[in-house]
C-alpha cells in the first residue's frame, strides 16, 4: 500500500497549524496511510492526531548539513513505499530527504535552493498567509484558488487526562485553569508576571476550590517561579519542566480554560477545543489566532505593533506591560461560568 509522508515544522504551534493539511490529504486519499516525519520536540503533537498512521522522530542533530546521515536515513524510508511527500520546513536540509528516498512526488514552498529537490513548488502570497491556510494549502495544485482550510484537532483520551492529573496532583473533580507564561520565541511575548500572578488571585477569590496550573519547558520555570514569588503556593502549581509534553497536552485537554501568550501551548489548547484566551503583543492576533469554539485573542494593536522582535526594540514592552489583568479576567469570567 502507497503511504504518504509529512515533514513536519520544528515548531510546536507550527505543528499544530500544520494538522489541517493532513485532514485535506485524507479527505483526497481515505485510504493512504500518513506518516509524520518529526523532531522529537513535536512528536507528541503529532501522537495526538487521529489523521497519523506512524511518527517517525528525526535522528538528525539541529544545526549541521548531516548529508551522509540523510542518506542513510533516507534509504529506510525508501523501503516504506511513500507516493509524495510534503515537507513543511523551508530548509533545503528537510527537502533533501524525500529527493534522496526516491519519492515522486515532493510538495512544499519554494524555500532555500530547492529547485529540484521539489517537483511540486508552492509560493507564498504577500503579506504572508496565516499559517493554518499557509500550510492547509499544499494539499492542492499551487495554482488552485485559495480555500478555507478546516481547523486543527487534536484528541486526548479520558485516560490519559486522568493519569496526567494524577500525576500533576490535580483533582479529578476540580476545576482547573491552566497558564502558559512562557514563549520559546523571546521575552517580548511574555505577559508580565505580575499580571498572570493578579488573574491568579481572581481566580482563586472567586472559586476557593480551584487550581491555577503553569506549563511550560524547563526554560519557563524561572518565568513561573516568578509568579508563585507574588502570589504564594496555596492553590497554585508551577509543572513547568516537571511534565512531559504529552502529559502538558493530556492537562490541556482536561482544563476548564487556558491563557497563554502567543506560544505553542496555546495552539495546542486551541486544537483540543478549550476556553482559552490567547495574549498577544509583539505578534499578529491574525496571523496566528486560536480556532476553540470558546476563544478571545487580546492585544492592544498598539501602532508599533506588531514588530515580530524577540525583545522589545523601543524598550517599554507597552504592548504587554499595559494589557491589564482586567481585560483577561473579564473574558475569562464567562468561560469559567460555562461549567
Amino acid at each position: 500500500m502507497k503511504r504518504t509522508l509529512v515533514i513536519s515544522p520544528n515548531w510546536i504551534g507550527d505543528a499544530v497549524m500544520a494538522q489541517p493539511l493532513l485532514q485535506r490529504l485524507k479527505q483526497a486519499h481515505p485510504e493512504r496511510p500518513i506518516d509524520v516525519l518529526a523532531p522529537p520536540s513535536c512528536a507528541p503533537v503529532w501522537r495526538a492526531v487521529e489523521d497519523v498512521a506512524e511518527v517517525l522522530e528525526t535522528p538528525f542533530r539541529h544545526g549541521p548539513l548531516q548529508l551522509k546521515e540523510r542518506w542513510r536515513y533516507a534509504r529506510q524510508l525508501r523501503a516504506r513505499g511513500y507516493a509524495d511527500a510534503y515537507v513543511l520546513p523551508n530548509t533545503i536540509k528537510y527537502a533533501l530527504i524525500p529527493w534522496l528516498a526516491g519519492i515522486p512526488k515532493r510538495v512544499g514552498y519554494k524555500g532555500e535552493m530547492r529547485y529540484g529537490l521539489l517537483n511540486v513548488i508552492h509560493r507564498d502570497d504577500e503579506p504572508p498567509r496565516p499559517m493554518v491556510p499557509f500550510y492547509a494549502a499544499l494539499a492542492n495544485d499551487p495554482r488552485a484558488p485559495l480555500a478555507v482550510a478546516p481547523r486543527p484537532r487534536l484528541h486526548v483520551d479520558e485516560e490519559a487526562q486522568r493519569a496526567a492529573c494524577a500525576k500533576a496532583g490535580v483533582r479529578s473533580d476540580a476545576r482547573l485553569v491552566l497558564f502558559a507564561p512562557g514563549a520559546e520565541f523571546g521575552p517580548a511575548k511574555r505577559w508580565p508576571a505580575r499580571h498572570f500572578a493578579e488573574l491568579a488571585r481572581m481566580v482563586r477569590e472567586r472559586d476557593p476550590h480551584a487550581v491555577v496550573g503553569m506549563l511550560g519547558s524547563p526554560k519557563d520555570r524561572e518565568a513561573c517561579d516568578e509568579i508563585l514569588q507574588i502570589t504564594g503556593t496555596e492553590r497554585m502549581l508551577n509543572l513547568a519542566g516537571a511534565t512531559r509534553l504529552d502529559e502538558a497536552i493530556a492537562l490541556i485537554a482536561h482544563a476548564d480554560a487556558v491563557v497563554a501568550n502567543d506560544s505553542g501551548l496555546l495552539h495546542v489548547a486551541s486544537a483540543l477545543n478549550r476556553p482559552v484566551i490567547a495574549l498577544y503583543g509583539p505578534t499578529d492576533p491574525d496571523h496566528a489566532p486560536p480556532f476553540s469554539d470558546v476563544a478571545r485573542s487580546l492585544s492592544l494593536r498598539l501602532d508599533c505593533s506588531p514588530c515580530r522582535q524577540r525583545i522589545c526594540p523601543l524598550g517599554h514592552h507597552n504592548c504587554m506591560e499595559k494589557l491589564e489583568p482586567g481585560a483577561a479576567w473579564d473574558a475569562l469570567v464567562p468561560m469559567l461560568d460555562r461549567r
